[in-house]
């Protein structure tokens, strides 16, 4: 703030435009509002004053505009690592069930549903499957679940897996987690459910993975009895990497791998982070899958809930739109209703799930944070004529086995480095402060402090014009309630006597006056007020004439009038009186 120059703006208030104008830090108000009268210099530059702030103001809307329409740019980069996690490998058998396990009440229950059967046609599929047909007198059972027939019926991971390695060290069965998919039981290597360590490796390339060899068991697949959607045609394992926030999806994303190959899967880590609403449509919230909370839980608990990915997001969907439409869930599905019958199988659940994978129904937003792998498959033929007999004493099974029905696997990282895929504000609160305050000072030389300049002045403006106008309103109303002790009747009076202020007339009623000790409501301070009255009939007027409704004399003064008054007739009727509220 400039100081005031000059005694003339000294006296000016401080809410005086000139004042303000005088001492502010802005450039060009001291000119418009200068003393003296309007001439061209100062309508120049009031005008030159009124354009740059115009200026500066359509400046400030375009950032403001630019800001709340929350553009963000991505950032591709590429990191070193000296360790990444490995990623959680799941593998499904193409065959779902195996025939040898297969029963004549899994026909009864399962037989239309998952085979098409009809219940004249069990015995021949019995005897296809090299069983002898049911016994007379069969009676199938209550009930059925179906999770039990694929948990029962399924490919075992100690049958088909011969060899594991992982990063060099022998691996097996334990090191895998069952699992249940779309296509049946499936495992999970490095899962990392309850609670076990994740895996990690330190170099890249073959030989610092998984290395697997794996037996299809082609002699346990169904015999192809009638072509549905659900007919499978091919022999081998199907292969899905992901991450172990992701459910296996394995059905749509999984990798084909097919006996008589050894296949190489080359992966690369990717990490992408996206941005919430409004500069982009990530979410980390995950869902219920249960359509109806269940009693023992209403809200769900956000602890035991997985973190949230597309492929979850998409599996709770189908769960709810499943137990919506029937009543139940897949086997596969998370959540707590009723595994669905093979009934419900065949005429709600799987009509229902194919409709949603046309309609692509769920609406499903990115995670905020998540990792994917980027895949690169390669495949030779194994094993070679001089390795197929070497392989046939050490797995115990014939040339022509081993050519139909074993095959190996080699997941590993191609290097230790890893991309980024990050999402960043376009334009951040910080940029949009600097902005304005470059275009404030190159259009109107202001800064922070001269905001607060205008705002302190406007404070002055309020306090002076309209504070002070209540103030001096009730000032006035109390300046005008004690000048009615000066009625003008009194002084009439006064004058008229021309008698000394103090002196008051002498009667009886002013003795029955003064003897009342209690004051009377509405009563004006008539303290220090010395009047003189030629009568008592004329006191008891002005009493009335002011609104007082008594006045207390003090009761020595009007014995010592009274006693007086005897000795000097020609003061008779007077006497020095005080009035008392």
């Amino acid at each position: 703030m400039k100081p005031t120059s000059g005694p003339e703006e000294a006296r000016r208030p401080a809410s005086d435009i000139r004042v303000f104008a005088s001492n502010c830090s802005m450039h060009g108000v001291g000119h418009v509002f200068a003393p003296g009268s309007l001439n061209l210099r100062r309508g120049m530059w009031a005008a030159a004053v009124v354009l740059s702030v115009v200026t500066f103001l359509y400046q400030v809307a375009g950032r403001v505009r630019y800001y709340r329409e929350y553009h963000h740019q991505t950032a591709l980069d590429e990191r070193e690592s000296h360790q990444l996690v490995f990623p959680a490998v799941t593998l499904c058998n193409i065959n779902p069930l195996r025939r040898s396990r297969l029963t004549p009440n899994d026909l009864h229950w399962a037989g239309a549903a998952l085979l098409g059967l009809d219940p004249t046609e069990h015995a021949t599929f019995l005897r296809a499957l090299g069983q002898p047909p049911a016994p007379p007198g069969f009676m199938p059972s209550s009930t059925f679940d179906m999770a039990q027939l694929y948990d029962r019926a399924g490919h075992s991971l100690d049958d088909m897996l011969l060899d594991c390695r992982f990063r060099g060290e022998p691996c097996g069965p334990e090191n895998f987690t069952m699992v249940f998919t779309r296509m049946g039981k499936c495992y999970t290597f490095n899962s990392g459910t309850d609670g076990a360590e994740l895996l990690t490796t330190i170099r890249g390339g073959i030989g610092n993975g998984l290395d697997l060899m794996l037996d299809v068991q082609q002699e346990e697949y169904l015999p192809v009895w009638k072509d549905d959607d659900e007919t499978p045609f091919e022999v081998g394992i199907k292969v899905q990497i992901h991450s172990q926030e992701e459910p296996p999806i394995i059905d749509q994303l999984g990798l084909g791998v097919s006996p008589g190959f050894q296949t190489f899967i080359s992966c690369q880590q990717q990490q992408l982070s996206f941005l919430p609403p409004p500069w982009g449509d990530c979410s980390s919230v995950s869902l219920n899958p249960n359509y109806e909370p269940e009693p023992s839980d209403p809200l769900g608990s956000p602890s035991s809930s997985p973190p949230y990915s597309l492929m979850g997001c998409r599996l709770v969907c189908e769960t709810r739109y499943v137990a919506r439409k029937c009543g139940c869930r897949m086997m596969y599905m998370p959540g707590g209703a009723p595994v669905c019958s093979p009934q419900q199988y065949k005429d709600c659940a799987h009509p229902a799930i194919d409709a949603m994978l046309r309609k692509d129904a769920c609406a499903c937003p990115n995670p905020c944070a998540s990792t994917r792998y980027a895949k690169e498959l390669s495949m030779v033929r194994m094993p070679s004529r001089s390795a197929a007999r070497f392989l046939s004493r050490k797995l115990n099974r014939s040339e022509a086995y081993i050519a139909e029905n074993v095959l190996a696997l080699e997941v590993f990282f191609e290097a230790l480095n890893y991309e980024t895929v990050e999402q960043k504000k376009a334009y951040e609160m910080s940029e949009l402060l600097g902005d304005i305050g470059g275009q404030m000072g190159l259009f109107i030389g202001a800064s922070l402090l001269t905001i607060l300049e205008i705002l302190d002045y406007l404070c002055e403006v309020f306090q002076d014009k309209v504070l002070g106008y209540f103030w001096n309103r009730r000032h006035s109303q109390r300046h005008s309630s004690t000048n009615l002790t000066s009625h003008p009747s009194l002084f009439r009076h006064q004058d008229s006597l021309r008698v000394p202020p103090n002196l008051l007339p002498c009667h009886s009623a002013l003795d029955l006056l003064s003897a009342s000790p209690e004051p009377r409501p509405g009563i004006l301070d008539m303290s220090s007020l010395h009047v003189a009255f030629p009568s008592s009939p004329q006191i008891k007027y002005q009493c009335i004439s002011l609104g007082c409704s008594s006045y207390r004399l003090r009761s020595a003064q009007l014995r010592h009038q009274k006693s007086s008054a005897s000795h000097h007739p020609a003061g008779h009727g007077f006497r020095n009186a005080e009035l008392d509220p």
